[in-house]
């Protein structure tokens, strides 16, 4: 179901407690203790050092999450395989998906997942009329005031910010292109950063509102370590303000419109997990550390930072793939790709893979589509190539937007000009969401063109994504003997045939990472 279809029923909790018969109106709220305070602040500061070791998506419906009241690992197929009524007698909607798919965590195994997204209903700010090639727009005197601030504080979810200027009382945050120049409380274009007495800080920090076990193919990274599982988290928030985007719900929302300070502070860790209860997670806490000894908890071979712009959550990031580096966990970078060169070469230093989402090869549609900039990305995939990280990169075709064959045949062109011709790109098809629910999905022809376009350009591996029953649309060719050697049916493989980074049949180097 499209979610602009869905009409959104909740309260926020902000809502909540501006109503009298709500418990902090009463003044009823557990206050958090100053042990669970401290213990909230133990994750890495902005400013940790970190390992200095050379050379570490849309989200749909989880999967693979159980149904309430049944045992682990039982796949979801769809609406109707989930519960589709809750205690109030409400229906279900799919991006709750996430939130109450999580409470199947308590009990589940490492073959099974662990998950939950918190969507805290709240009327959406939607962007109609602001002028979307701007893109450096801020929220003049929106930061958090008075008690939600302190409660943010108390629960270890504030850290000052790595990159930015100070300038007198204001700050010019130096993260990505926006470069937001804000004044004492304002909020970032991001909506993750505030100025508070002439220091930046974000807001996003140890209180994800996604996370999920999933497949590395679903990133999608296809020549990373396939066959195995990365454990996702997200924030609010991006740098972003795309018509398109699917995970509006949570890439278009303040941290506050995600996560609720009031009551006991819940810390998400292994130990946790059998004690979650559906309250808990719109509260929880997960830090650096507490992700790292899940994705250990699970077994999976890396942490993913995707679903919303994971620049926008940067220290989070930052100090969690510090610690992942230490054990031994490979870190995934999924984005829009706009960011400054100087955090993208300190993010490089534990970075192993990344999925790029290269919109369009045009600034007029980047500004009218995106509210961004073309130039960047492309600056970003070429740090990526020299500082030595993986990387593949995914074209989401938009009716009207991005489905011109010229457009497409230069950036093909450009990629294979700049990068070589041995980075896959993922022609990625189009379902209608958020502002665009007016326009059809991308015509399977467009994107079979679109495939055809960038083989001739000279790109090796290229892939046709969100789209089933495409003879070969995830398949992997030895680009020499043109045999397959990694057969694929969604996010599962069915069949590899690479041996060492190599074709079995004619021993040709196949592009990527396919050993830990």
């Amino acid at each position: 179901m499209d979610q602009d279809q869905e009409k959104n029923h909740d309260v926020t909790w902000r809502e909540a407690a501006e109503s009298p018969a709500s418990p902090q109106a009463a003044g009823n709220v557990s206050p958090v203790t100053a042990g669970q305070a401290a213990s909230e602040n133990e994750g890495l500061g902005a400013g940790s050092p970190c390992p200095g070791q050379p050379r570490d998506e849309q989200v749909v419906s989880p999967p693979n999450c159980a149904r309430l009241g049944d045992g682990p690992g039982i796949p979801d197929t769809g609406a109707a395989a989930f519960p589709t009524a809750l205690p109030n007698g409400s229906r279900i909607r799919r991006r709750q998906l996430l939130k109450y798919g999580g409470m199947a965590l308590a009990g589940l195994g490492a073959a099974g997942l662990a998950v939950c997204a918190v969507y805290r209903g709240c009327a959406s700010s939607g962007f109609g009329g602001l002028d979307l090639g701007a893109g450096t727009d801020v929220f003049p005197g929106d930061a958090p005031q008075g008690e939600l601030w302190q409660q943010w504080q108390r629960r270890g979810w504030v850290r000052e910010a790595r990159h930015y200027l100070p300038l007198g009382r204001n700050v010019q945050c130096r993260l990505c292109p926006n470069d937001c120049l804000l004044q004492p409380e304002d909020r970032s274009h991001c909506r993750n950063r505030v100025n508070k007495g002439g220091k930046l800080y974000t807001l996003a920090y140890g209180n994800p509102c996604a996370f999920h076990n999933d497949p590395v193919e679903k990133k999608p990274l296809f020549h990373f370590l396939p066959g195995t599982e990365a454990f996702s988290i997200a924030t609010s928030g991006c740098v972003f303000r795309c018509l398109n985007c699917q995970n509006w719900d949570i890439s278009q929302r303040k941290p506050e419109e995600t996560k609720d300070p009031r009551g006991e502070a819940v810390r998400l860790n292994p130990e946790q997990l059998s004690l979650l209860s559906r309250r808990d997670v719109d509260r929880l806490s997960m830090f650096p550390e507490d992700v790292v000894a899940l994705a250990e908890h699970f077994g999976s071979r890396s942490i993913a930072y995707t679903y919303s712009e994971p620049v926008a959550w940067y220290e989070y990031m930052m100090d969690t793939a510090c610690l992942a580096r230490q054990k031994k966990i490979k870190n995934l970078w999924i984005t829009c790709g706009s960011i400054r060169e100087e955090p993208l070469v300190e993010l490089c230093k534990v970075l192993d893979g990344a999925n790029v989402d290269l919109k369009s090869f045009d600034e007029g549609v980047y500004r009218r589509l995106n509210a961004g900039r073309l130039q960047p990305i492309l600056d970003t995939l070429k740090v990526l190539k020299r500082e030595g990280v993986w990387f593949e990169i995914t074209n989401l075709i938009v009716p009207t937007y991005t489905d011109d064959m010229e457009m497409i045949r230069r950036m093909c062109e450009w990629l294979v000009a700049n990068l070589g011709p041995d980075y896959p790109l993922h022609v990625s098809r189009y379902h209608p969401d958020h502002k665009l629910t007016h326009l059809p999905p991308t015509p399977v022809e467009v994107l079979l063109q679109a495939r055809s376009v960038a083989r001739e350009c000279g790109l090796r591996y290229v892939y046709v994504g969100n789209v089933r029953g495409v003879e070969d649309a995830e398949t992997t060719f030895c680009p020499n003997c043109r045999r397959p050697v990694v057969c694929r049916d969604a996010f599962s493989v069915l069949s590899m045939d690479v041996a060492d980074g190599k074709c079995k049949f004619c021993n040709t180097e196949i592009a990527g990472v396919w050993t830990a």
